[in-house]
């Protein structure tokens, strides 16, 4: 009897486990009933989008979201880039909300990066905009470009894990940011003069572009200078053959922290489940704990570590968790 064969393309648990390290664990399950793996870690625009696309090759000292140097490691191989602006702008970077700048906090450092995959000879430059300590609309970012001339040619790609509209980043993001209410109206008016900027310099209403407030407005200060914004989990889904290796699993195990009604909205495990779904692929959610008033598609079966260990137990050793759940799982396909 051939070996069931196991895809592990999980997103990572936020605050507990890396998307790679629940891909290890999924695999370590499927070894213990003899099951082949093969590890596809995921991410869906956000943080993570670097390791899922291969890792980091190079770093730079770069200009951190408080002005500060950090260093900020990032992808170039065969003309393609993959900067991760969480590393360079990100809020952890910043120290959490409570250390946070949120009205000076900048994007400069992203822009860095982008330039320096431009002079390094990146012909595609693969942006990810999750978890961002900013609200500056993207404008530090695009102080630190090369000219549009330079740039001419080079492809820019920015995933993202959000629709929120350009206007809308300080008042729906602000608060995690650390900002206060008087802030965020600041931040707000900033932003609607950066629009009309932006549209008088690039011919580009940023306003009217879906997910242009990723990152704090981030996503539509590059769609001002050329760049698509696209669904992160599509644009991971389709550079690592995600399809095509669904279709060649017997079953695909995907997972998140908290399984709730977002989990459907362009994240990892409704992406993966809509895949498997079109294949006829069984499809299982390793998730730390899930909303029981969430919707499930009838191709995603889901495991709730919480229900099964106690809450306390998930959240500290997500990873056993799942190699001993999904064990189970795994022999009940058999």
């Amino acid at each position: 009897m051939a070996a069931v064969r196991v895809l592990a393309a999980p997103d990572k648990f936020r605050g507990t486990a890396s998307a790679p390290d629940i891909a290890e664990a999924i695999a370590a399950a499927a070894a213990e009933v003899s099951a082949s793996c093969e590890q596809a870690p995921m991410a869906d625009g956000g943080e993570g989008t670097l390791e899922a696309l291969g890792g980091p090759n190079r770093s730079s000292a770069v200009t951190g979201p408080l002005g500060e140097p950090v260093i900020a490691p990032w992808r170039l191989r065969r003309g393609v880039a993959v900067i991760e602006m969480a590393r360079a702008s990100g809020l952890a970077v910043a120290g959490g909300a409570d250390r946070n700048d949120p009205v000076n906090a900048t994007t400069a450092g992203t822009g860095e990066l982008i330039a320096e995959a431009v002079a390094a000879g990146a012909q595609r430059v693969l942006v990810a905009v999750g978890g961002s300590a900013t609200t500056d609309g993207g404008l530090g970012a695009l102080e630190a470009l090369p000219s549009p001339a330079r740039m001419t040619g080079i492809e820019m790609v920015v995933a993202c894990d959000v629709k929120t509209a350009f206007l809308d980043a300080a008042a729906v993001y602000g608060p995690q940011k650390g900002a206060t209410g008087a802030q965020i109206e600041l931040l707000t008016r900033r932003l609607a003069r950066l629009a009309q900027i932006y549209e008088q310099d690039f011919g580009v209403d940023v306003t009217a572009v879906p997910g242009a407030g990723a990152a704090g407005g981030l996503a539509g200060g590059l769609a001002a200078r050329g760049a698509s914004l696209v669904n992160g989990f599509e644009l991971v889904a389709d550079e690592v053959g995600l399809p095509e290796r669904i279709m060649d699993a017997d079953v695909v195990v995907t997972g998140e922290g908290r399984y709730d009604a977002t989990s459907l909205q362009g994240k990892v495990v409704g992406g993966v489940a809509e895949i498997a779904g079109r294949h006829g692929t069984r499809a299982l959610a390793v998730v730390g704990t899930s909303d029981p008033a969430a919707a499930i598609p009838d191709s995603l079966e889901i495991v709730d570590l919480s229900d099964r260990f106690g809450s306390q137990r998930a959240h500290d050793d997500p990873c056993g968790c799942v190699r001993e759940a999904l064990g189970d799982a795994l022999r009940a396909v058999r």
